[in-house]
Formats: C-alpha cells, sequence, structure tokens
C-alpha cells in the first residue's frame, strides 16, 4: 500500500503528521506543496490550544509491502 505522508509544524513548534491512504500516487512537489498550504490556511485542526498544521514542512510516499507467513482465513 502506498500512503502520503505530510508533515506540518504547529503554533508551538512541534512537528504532527497527516498520513493520506487514498492518494494519487502520483502527484507532483508544487500540487503537493500547494494542498498543504490550503490546509494551513484553513486553521480547522486544533489539539489542546495548538493549531497543528500551521506550516508545511515535508511530504512523501510511504510503501508498505505485506510479507505472508501464514494465512487460515480459507479453512
Amino acid at each position: 500500500m502506498r500512503t502520503l505522508s505530510l508533515t506540518f509544524k504547529g503554533s508551538l513548534g512541534k512537528k504532527h503528521s497527516l498520513k493520506l491512504n487514498y492518494a494519487s500516487g502520483d502527484l507532483d512537489a508544487e500540487t503537493v506543496r500547494k494542498a498543504m498550504q490550503e490546509i494551513a490556511q484553513t486553521h480547522l485542526f486544533t489539539k489542546e490550544g495548538e493549531d497543528i498544521y500551521q506550516q508545511p514542512l515535508s511530504a512523501k510516499y510511504v510503501d508498505t509491502v505485506s510479507t505472508v507467513i501464514f494465512n487460515d482465513e480459507q479453512k
């Protein structure tokens, strides 16, 4: 599975992540940066008085590979 992981700096200086499981797999830096800036400008996400997505810091795709050791679901 491929996940888009966005990292922001909050208003108190802490780092916060936003992970999107169903994002397009071919987004460019300009598109993602613009979307992150729009998220930051909404000021909708707060926790304990902190605006947690205040400043975009980074974005990356994270690929997860599952390796099945055994699967008894068919029994």
